[in-house]
């Protein structure tokens, strides 16, 4: 197989986030853009001779020849094997799980996660490595100063290799395995969750519609909930993967999800609804008439871990990024266990999962996990929801108000402004940083400001600080405001305004969520002055 030496330059913009590097699917189809960005990948883990890697990803459009592209360098940089997908497909979560069980030196995960997929939406790329988690900050930063510096990139002249064979092939001197994307993962998922007792609920009758949102989750559900616990043919919906996921935004809220919201609030609703992202790796979580937010899920679950076989020796600890509400914070106190507080992003949790510092962790933006994987995990959370249903026998709202009795209730809602001028959002944080010093004591509206920082963390594992991770508001009486720019979108800036408000009384936890928070939100846009700022008098999203 002729290997070929392909002179190139650096590319700007191939800086990767929180989740890899993100851009619109055409600006990776341009000429040498993810041959760069790939090329700089192999260089910036110290190279890949003899190494195995995992390659999958959720589907959407140009996964399967961006992945033909990836084989082919791969083998001309001299990787021992490549351990693939059937179709080039894997979930965020299987390909986690799959790194791990096969021990091999990292992965090349092909997906932008919630984003929309398609010619004209989005596309990403993100290397996770030995320990299944996404890469750290020193490995991004090593991966794009290589993007700085390049000068060619190697790749194999070769036939595309049929994706749709199991088995192992040959594809010069690397071995490439195409594995069921689904197995493995559905067998670590019996070590973890009752399924007797999941498939004795619906045998009872218990009704569940799951969403898959045209994306990755679809195969899994089907296989797992409907073939091996005995759900109703019809249970998943939208269950077969899309290249543009059916032309929907595959984001698991109550906006995006609305199909899913009008039949769990509709007539003869199911008993439990739940629906999962682009990538598998995020969940929404609804009982009839009752939808939970994803604080409120980590706080359900981590209560309740124990009456799931994976968890019954109980959790070493728990952990929730910033912007996370902190009702589990109060399930945490309750059960004598450590609750940390990390930065937005998955790899903040992988260095207290690999020390065994805690079992589950979670982020409000629907993402849940455990200590099963390195990635956050849509099914998974479920199927621990269905594994709590069936064990306590009660239905998703009285969970809830169980919850909020014994804990308080952590009002939440969240704000997106969504592609704004990158310079004008830089300019609103930039004022709000510069009055940090000067707002303890500050009343806005009705609130008095008890505290006010930018995040910074300090990781009790390798002492690596993370600094400038979002603004915190506090006020008294237990209110909160945090502000953050979100690094998942492809274009502009988007704001994330995250409100809080506890409340203890029992007399007031079935209080509408947008009263109880008016005031806190009216706070934090007096104090920052966004809408004036941006332009914008509304946010494009709220959850």
């Amino acid at each position: 197989m002729p290997m070929q030496n392909v002179r190139t330059s650096p590319i700007e913009g191939q800086k990767p986030g929180t989740s890899g590097l993100r851009k619109k699917t055409t600006v990776f189809q341009r000429p040498h853009f993810l041959e760069n960005y790939v090329q700089s990948t192999f260089d910036g883990i110290g190279g890949i001779e003899g190494k195995t890697l995992v390659i999958g990803g959720d589907g959407r459009f140009f996964n399967d020849q961006a992945i033909q592209i990836i084989l082919r360098m791969a083998s001309a940089n001299g990787a021992k094997k490549c351990i693939v997908g059937q179709g080039g497909l894997l979930s965020t979560p299987a390909a986690s799980h799959l790194i791990r069980l096969r021990a091999a030196d990292g992965g090349l995960i092909l997906s932008a996660s919630h984003n929309p997929g398609g010619p004209d939406a989005d596309f990403g790329l993100k290397y996770n490595g030995p320990n299944g988690g996404p890469a750290t900050e020193a490995v991004t930063d090593e991966i794009f100063k290589r993007t700085t510096q390049i000068t060619c990139y190697r790749i194999a002249a070769a036939d595309d290799l049929d994706l749709s064979k199991l088995g192992t092939h040959s594809f010069g001197d690397m071995t490439v395995e195409i594995v069921d994307p689904v197995a493995d993962y559905a067998d670590l998922m019996k070590t973890i969750i009752d399924f007797p007792k999941i498939r004795s609920l619906f045998e009872g009758g218990f009704r569940m519609c799951f969403d898959a949102m045209h994306a990755i989750t679809g195969p899994y559900a089907h296989t797992i909930l409907e073939d091996m616990l005995g759900a109703p043919k019809g249970t998943v919906i939208n269950g077969v993967p899309s290249p543009d996921f059916g032309k929907g935004h595959p984001d698991p809220n109550p906006i995006w999800a609305k199909d899913l919201m009008d039949r769990m609030y509709g007539a003869d609703a199911p008993d439990f609804g739940a629906a999962s992202d682009g990538d598998g790796d995020r969940n929404m979580v609804v009982g009839r008439g009752a939808y939970v937010t994803p604080s409120d899920s980590l706080a359900l679950l981590t209560a309740h871990a124990h009456l799931a076989p994976g968890y019954r020796d109980g959790l070493a600890g728990v952990a929730r990024s910033m912007p996370t509400s902190r009702a589990v914070d109060r399930v945490a106190a309750s059960l004598g266990i450590d609750c940390f507080e990390t930065p937005t992003g998955w790899k903040f949790f992988g260095n207290l999962l690999d020390a065994g510092k805690v079992t589950l962790c979670g982020e409000e933006s629907a993402g849940t996990g455990s200590d099963h994987v390195r990635e956050k995990d849509g099914l998974w959370a479920v199927l621990l929801w269905l594994n709590i249903l069936a064990e306590t026998g009660k239905p998703v709202s009285e969970l809830m108000n169980d919850l909020w009795q014994a804990h308080g209730r952590c009002y939440y809602s969240r704000f997106d402004y969504e592609d704004v001028e990158s310079a004008k959002a830089g300019a609103m944080m930039d004022a709000l940083r510069s009055k940090l010093n000067a707002l303890v004591g500050v009343k806005a509206g009705d609130l008095v400001v008890e505290a006010a920082d930018e995040f910074s963390y300090l990781d009790p594992v390798d002492w690596s600080q993370s600094s400038g991770q979002g603004i915190r508001i506090a006020f008294e009486g237990g209110a909160r405001a945090v502000f953050r720019l979100s690094g998942t979108g492809t274009q502009g800036a988007t704001i994330r305004l995250y409100l809080e408000q506890l409340e203890t009384d029992p007399a007031k936890l079935q209080v509408s969520p947008d009263v109880v928070l008016q005031k806190v939100r009216d706070a934090a846009l007096s104090i920052s002055q966004l809408e004036p700022m941006t332009g914008r008098t509304a946010p494009d999203v709220i959850t």
